[in-house]
């Protein structure tokens, strides 16, 4: 199987967090490694997530959460993605996650989890990883 070259990704913060520099600075390192990356800004509730990422055709959804809401936003948005189709866009999740949250995460669905203190590095290279 061929890697996917030109991996088009959307950095999202849903709900009422705030705290976006982390988001930022995690969809300029993606860019500068070579991917295609949507940010959308603070404030999104789900529905506009989903939206934004038909169409703009994504690989995959990155949300930034730093709330500690990350279980039942996941879940909502898995099912939710579910209910549209997109099975095809994967879900990887970043920010605060406390590692025993993982693999509950993992079960869901979520691709793949970068919490806070995962260096560029390896978020760059899991992100490669997806695609494989």
């Amino acid at each position: 199987m061929e890697t996917k070259t030109n991996i088009r990704v959307l950095i999202a913060k849903p709900g009422l967090d705030g705290h976006d520099k982390g988001a930022k600075i995690v969809a300029l390192a993606l860019r500068d490694a070579g991917m295609e990356v949507i940010y959308s800004g603070l404030h999104q509730t789900l529905d506009q997530i989903i939206q934004t990422a038909t169409q703009e055709a994504v690989d995959v959804i990155g949300l930034s959460i730093m709330s500690g809401a990350h279980l039942p936003i996941c879940e909502k948005l898995i099912r939710m993605m579910k209910d549209k189709g997109l099975g095809n866009i994967l879900l990887t999740v970043g920010g605060v996650i406390p590692y025993q949250d993982i693999p509950a995460l993992k079960q869901m669905g979520v691709a793949a989890v970068f919490p806070g203190g995962t260096s560029f590095e390896d978020i760059i290279s899991g992100m490669k990883k997806l695609f494989e």
